[in-house]
């Protein structure tokens, strides 16, 4: 190709990726990267045809500014961990909401295999939830308090010992995706149908609404935050099986990254998860009214967060560079 053809065919992407590059524009990382990668396949390109041209010191010019931008040594500013939350995070995130999607499907499956078995097969509740559960349970459903098992314990010692096993089962569906995307969706089935014969343990005793009232208080953002886990592991088995045109130890090295972002962010909502397990959900007496607007608001958090609010970001990331390739 002559250098004026491969100047005029790429001379509006690089004019973009300039003006993103030297305004600080709200780029994501995984953004910049890709930009990053593209200006030096065109570098690349530049230096075997076009040797000593103006073309060449312009891509290794900007080229060396994406750099700069991604790996430069600078101070991290006072309010990182506020901007990867609010930010960073919900703009990356939006990449892996179809991800999110499967996960959530084969959680949803693994959760109606447990109700079927369960009504099935008396003998499975025991498998899965264990006899001491069980004979716990219902001797606290004779005793006219079948959700007592939450109130046991101290408030505090409660709030620590959940959110520790929370985070610590968030990353085992993470972990397991080292395995492939068949370790993670292991773990994903194996909640899945716990959670199923749970909630139909207590529907054949008739106490499915009362106890959909206590354990839906911390269970809304503890199981929604449990599958979110389950994604990031998808996220990295996938990387291994679809490598696409990265090597795989390449993809597989940028899906752990990419998993490991998405556990850390449900640290906070375990947290909210455990405080609410440990100081909330033992006050089963409390107004249904008043445990409609938990379980909502707990619900309402987790789809905003982790669905709509990275939609949003990403349009108007995408409204904001399309502006600046037009100007």
């Amino acid at each position: 190709m002559r250098e004026a053809a491969f100047v005029k065919q790429n001379k509006e992407k690089w004019i973009a990726y300039e003006k993103a590059i030297g305004e600080n524009l709200n780029i994501s990382p995984d953004r910049l990267a890709d930009y990053y990668i593209k200006l030096t396949n065109d570098l690349a390109y530049a230096q075997t045809y076009y040797p000593e041209s103006k073309t060449l010191l312009y891509l290794n010019s900007l080229a060396s500014q994406a750099h700069q931008k991604i790996y430069g040594n600078k101070r991290e500013s006072k309010n990182r961990i506020v901007s990867f939350w609010k930010t960073e995070f919900p703009l990356f995130f939006y990449q892996y909401q179809r991800t999110l999607l499967y996960t959530f499907i084969i959680f949803g499956m693994a959760c109606c295999i447990g109700i079927i078995s369960a009504l099935n097969d008396a003998s499975f509740l025991r498998l899965i939830l264990g006899d001491s559960y069980v004979n716990e349970t219902l001797n606290n459903i004779n005793k006219g308090d079948p959700t007592a098992i939450y109130k046991s314990g101290s408030m505090v010692g409660s709030f620590l010992g959940i959110t520790i096993n929370n985070i610590r089962v968030a990353f085992v569906a993470y972990a397991f995706g080292v395995i492939t995307s068949i370790g993670t969706a292991y773990v994903l089935f194996s909640n899945g149908i716990m959670l199923g014969a749970f909630m139909t343990f207590f529907y054949t005793k008739g106490l499915l609404f009362e106890a959909s009232k206590t354990v839906w208080l911390h269970g809304t953002i503890e199981i929604s935050v449990i599958v979110i886990a389950g994604c990031a592991g998808l996220v990295m088995g996938n990387s291994i099986l679809f490598p696409k045109t990265f090597s795989r130890r390449a993809s597989f090295m940028k899906g752990a990254k990419s998993g490991l972002k998405i556990v850390v962010s449900t640290i906070p909502f375990f947290i909210i998860a455990g405080f609410i397990e440990g100081f909330i959900t033992r006050y089963s007496n409390m107004p249904v009214w008043l445990a409609g607007i938990l379980i909502f608001s707990s619900l309402a958090l987790i789809v905003f967060y982790y669905i709509i609010y990275p939609i949003i970001l990403h349009k108007l990331n995408e409204r904001q560079i399309h502006r600046t390739q037009t100007t």
